[in-house]
């Protein structure tokens, strides 16, 4: 059986849709399956919206969250209570061709035990969302050693790989990022990203910067590392410095320096800050983890077989 992970977050107007395509497309095909809708604590009419999406077809799961957690933790949530012997994740949205999802599970029956969703493009942007998005996966790329260019949560995972994720500790979690780092025998599934058909995209920017800030703390600790060289170069720079005004001192060419003092009090002060600030995020991180509270609450369930 193919369990669909659908993490939903306000999205009353897709879920009938979403809920629709997908058990027309997979029960055309002849696949067994099960639709697993995550309501990430919405505001609308969500929850009511998938619970009747379940009485019309059975194989429409529901797990209601106490309240908003995040779609990481909505993933997770999917992969933990999905059943399958094989388990995809997509958007609610469809901006994840569904049709594509036979596909993925052609190459999982062929033997693949993670089948990668590869963008082709990106969809309609705007330039400067194009820009960050480009420029966090560059960044993330360039920590982990990992070509996450054109990666996205829409894949599909072996039943062994749910398990191996599932059984990971850590309270932050990067979903796109684990499910590479796992390794398994990979294939990929080149598509377009299309045009929502209902509602809005629930990213903002502030939301999209705190999701970069989260993961790349999350997968990697490079950041801790610069702060390291930043004191190595400083250190440099200062001692040059300090050459410099000795010789000028013993030559009797020392100037009065004040302007130079100035500086090197704002440039240190501000390369401790910065440090700081980067040091205290990892250490608010470890934090969260050392508490050790659940990823998520469900609330409510709604399973019909």
């Amino acid at each position: 059986m193919l369990s669909v992970v659908i993490p939903s977050y306000n999205e009353e107007k897709m879920i009938p849709v979403t809920a629709e395509t997908l058990g027309s497309i997979l029960g055309g095909a002849g696949i067994e399956y099960e639709l697993v809708f995550v309501d990430d604590g919405s505001k609308d009419g969500t929850w009511s919206a998938i619970c009747a999406a379940s009485e019309k077809d059975g194989g429409v799961v529901g797990l209601h969250f106490s309240r908003n957690f995040g779609k990481e933790a909505a993933m997770f949530a999917g992969l933990e209570r999905a059943r399958g012997d094989c388990v995809a994740v997509i958007d609610c949205d469809l901006q994840h061709p569904p049709e594509k999802l036979c596909e993925m599970y052609a190459l999982w029956k062929d033997g693949y035990e993670v089948v990668e969703g590869v963008k082709e493009d990106r969809g309609r942007e705007s330039g400067l969302h194009r820009f960050a998005a480009n420029s966090f996966y560059g960044i993330i790329s360039g920590l982990t050693g990992m070509d996450m260019a054109n990666a996205s949560d829409f894949k599909l995972l072996d039943r062994k790989v749910v398990d191996t994720l599932n059984k990971m500790p850590e309270r932050s979690v990067f979903f796109r990022a684990l499910s590479h780092w796992v390794g398994f025998k990979t294939a990929s599934v080149s598509y377009c990203v299309r045009e929502r058909t209902a509602g809005e995209s629930k990213w903002s920017t502030k939301a999209l910067i705190k999701y970069a800030l989260t993961n790349i703390s999350s997968f990697s600790a490079a950041p801790l590392q610069l702060v390291t060289w930043l004191g190595v170069a400083f250190l440099v720079f200062a001692l040059v410095l300090g050459v410099q005004t000795i010789v000028r001192y013993v030559g009797g060419n020392a100037l009065e320096g004040f302007t130079t003092v100035i500086l090197l009090i704002l440039i240190s002060a501000g390369l401790i800050m910065v440090s700081l600030g980067i040091i205290g995020f990892y250490i608010a991180k470890i934090y969260d983890e050392i508490k050790g509270r659940p990823r998520y609450i469900i609330s409510e369930e709604r399973r019909k077989r």
